[in-house]
């Protein structure tokens, strides 16, 4: 039972509220008059009072005695400053006077009582007088005033736009209408994606006839040369147009029915154009001077592609091999690859000449090294579930090869022949007929066949669909660039070319063109001069 005496010790002894039971008088007590003393002690009943103790304060003491029964206490009257007492003079009795504040007594220095030193009211008492002083220097909603007028001018967007248009936006032409690809703007940022997204006309330029065109996937019946020269056979005979003027001319005719025009390949420089024939012929013709320069044998079936690379003429045949031709010696065929079991239908040298792509009906592809005269190519793509006529390579990246399907594969695919790996597949949801790379542009265009039948515009590296070109009503067979890289003809089933102008110069380059050409022209009059 210590403990708990010992607790409520510490109990009693911490506690600030209640009144003392034990020790010395307070000083206020002591100074307080005798009547207040006794009301005190009354009102405490008698029972454990404070006040009961004698006064240490000496020369003064305190009744301690408490009235006998039936006897009242005289109660003094009020109590001046002077000690003597003031009763009325009518005789009555004067009513007890309630007990004065010992705080405002006279004589003697202010001590506070305990509820004046409370810490927590004091803390609080504090925080009230500082919340009420800046309420008191704030605006009349309780906040800082001058941060409110700050934050409200800074809010104020009645007379603000936050999209700001000077000019109305242009009117989109009726062959423009396409809410899902045409985006007009005025914003100067959306003025760079425009000039970024140039426009491409849906319509071709002009529309050739081509009576006679064979229908069959794995010819090459057209090609344009640098010297702006179009050739095209069409059954027996090949003809030749020309741009600038419009003119057509026929190159030569095949002197059976039963035999035609195979394959067309131009040299890279000059007037020289290679044809193939279906008797396995190779025959080499001066398209100026309408002259056959030159009939090389070799293959047993038609010849069904054709590819230069400088003085070497690559032909492809029916039998699946491929014969590399020296067109500056008499024995002509200095090597022969054999690797395909089927008809080699796309053939094409890279623009460095180190590499030679061919694709065959056996839906393989092979790329063989420039000394390659004989042995394994450098890489076999087997990736193809159909024959593989387009081949294509990028202008820019030597080593980028574009390749499609036909009609079970329907795939477009980038290949890196340097490290022999697939970069890139694409679902064109039709047959693949042929592709070429633009020469301004990071994009490349691939005309098909069934059952789409038309041309489509891709962007690289992403393989991104930019537009597709329709018109063809049959499918295309294959196609062709002018020099100029601006304009792809494209030839179809349906006996017509049409000419898309599809891949417009920038600005930069025809300037830098243009400078070229006046520099060469001074260059040419001062060595007439001289």
């Amino acid at each position: 039972m210590a403990h708990f005496n010992f607790s409520k010790d510490i109990k009693e002894i911490v506690k600030m509220d209640g009144p003392l039971q034990s020790g010395p008088l307070m000083r206020w007590q002591r100074k307080a008059p005798p009547e207040t003393l006794l009301r005190v002690h009354a009102s405490d009943g008698g029972v454990s009072s404070p006040f009961k103790s004698k006064s240490k304060t000496p020369g003064k003491s305190v009744p301690t005695t408490t009235p006998g029964k039936g006897k009242t206490p005289k109660t003094p009257g009020n109590i001046g400053a002077d000690g003597f007492s003031n009763v009325p003079k009518s005789g009555k009795k004067a009513k007890t006077p309630s007990a004065k504040t010992p705080s405002r007594m006279q004589g003697d220095r202010f001590i506070p009582d305990r509820s004046s030193t409370d810490m927590e009211y004091g803390h609080y008492a504090v925080m009230k007088r500082q919340e009420e002083d800046a309420q008191s220097s704030a605006g009349p909603d309780g906040d800082n005033f001058e941060y409110k007028e700050q934050l409200k001018d800074a809010m104020d967007v009645r007379e603000r736009k936050i999209l700001n248009f000077k000019t109305k936006a242009p009117q989109p032409k009726m062959t423009d209408v396409n809410n899902l690809h045409v985006l007009y703007s005025c914003s100067k940022s959306a003025n760079r994606h425009a000039a970024a997204s140039r426009h491409i006309p849906r319509e071709p330029e002009r529309v050739l006839d081509a009576p006679e065109l064979m229908d069959d996937y794995y010819l090459n019946l057209l090609d344009w040369s640098k010297s702006n020269m179009f050739a095209v056979a069409l059954g027996g005979t090949v003809f030749l147009w020309n741009p600038d003027n419009g003119t057509i001319t026929e190159l030569m005719e095949l002197a059976t029915q039963d035999d035609y025009f195979s394959s067309l390949a131009w040299v890279q420089d000059g007037a020289v154009l290679a044809v193939g024939v279906s008797t396995g012929l190779v025959q080499l013709w001066d398209t100026e001077q309408k002259k056959l320069l030159r009939s090389m044998t070799g293959h047993a079936a038609r010849v069904g592609c054709l590819s230069w690379n400088q003085h070497i003429l690559s032909s492809g045949s029916r039998t699946g091999s491929i014969h590399q031709h020296d067109v500056r010696v008499a024995n002509h065929q200095v090597a022969t690859l054999q690797h395909h079991t089927q008809e080699v239908c796309g053939l094409r040298w890279s623009p460095d000449g180190r590499h030679l792509a061919s694709g065959g009906n056996d839906n393989i592809v092979n790329v063989w090294g420039e000394r390659n005269s004989a042995g394994d190519p450098l890489h076999t793509f087997t990736s193809h579930q159909a024959a593989v006529k387009a081949i294509a390579w990028c202008p820019w990246q030597p080593y980028l090869l574009a390749t499609g399907g036909g009609t079970a594969d329907r795939h477009i695919r980038l290949w890196n022949v340097q490290s022999g790996s697939n970069i890139a597949n694409t679902d064109t949801e039709s047959q693949v007929c042929s592709i070429l790379w633009s020469k301004e542009h990071k994009e490349l265009i691939s005309g098909h066949g069934y059952s789409l039948n038309h041309l489509r515009i891709w962007k690289y590296p992403t393989m991104t669909r930019v537009v597709d070109l329709v018109g063809h009503t049959s499918r295309i067979l294959g196609m062709a660039m002018s020099p100029d890289g601006t304009t792809v003809a494209s030839a179809a089933a349906d006996e017509t070319i049409r000419l898309w102008k599809c891949f417009d110069v920038k600005e930069a380059t025809k300037k830098a063109q243009g400078k070229e050409e006046k520099t060469l022209t001074s260059d040419l009059q001062k060595i007439c001069l001289r």
